[in-house]
């Protein structure tokens, strides 16, 4: 489950997210409507904790991302697909990511072959195009096999075959 109370995010005189509340419960599917700036990427990112929230909190099973001993089986994120160092492969990033969490090596293959990256894993992200790189970002969030998949823009640059 995640909970989010009273969830405030302000970036000097700007806010971004105002007073949020909302409890997502486990075997639900749930989105985020709203138009560009209305703050949905800034909660999905304050969720995982990339982002602190100027006040109010967010949990997830109860307590904070971080606070969870294997938080990439908690919750799997895709934010922003091009957030991956341009000269790692697929290959190699999702292998550090694995190594970071200990999440073993197979995991690495099974989620490269779910992505469809088999063709593409060992080459560098930087030359993927938008959708490659939304394939990598996918393989990212399913890496740790998580209890929540969160995705943001998901579909952005995919063809159908994505």
């Amino acid at each position: 489950m995640i909970e989010a109370r009273g969830l405030t995010k302000r970036y000097g005189e700007k806010t971004a997210v105002d007073g949020l509340d909302f409890v997502v419960k486990p075997g639900t599917v749930t989105g985020f409507l709203g138009p560009n700036g209305a703050g949905k990427s800034t909660t999905m990112r304050m969720i995982v904790g990339l982002d602190a929230p100027t006040s109010g909190s967010v949990t997830v099973g109860g307590r904070r991302y971080a606070g969870h001993r294997a938080p990439l089986q908690e919750v799997g994120a895709l934010l922003e697909a091009r957030s991956v160092h341009p000269g790692r492969s697929a290959y190699q990033h999702l292998r550090a990511l694995a190594l970071t969490h200990g999440i073993p090596r197979r995991r690495v293959d099974e989620v490269i072959g779910l992505a469809g990256l088999g063709s593409v894993a060992g080459k560098r992200a930087g030359s993927f195009s938008l959708g490659m790189g939304q394939r990598l970002g996918i393989a990212a969030a399913l890496l740790g096999d998580p209890r929540t998949v969160m995705l943001d823009e998901p579909v952005n640059g995919l063809d159908p075959e994505g």
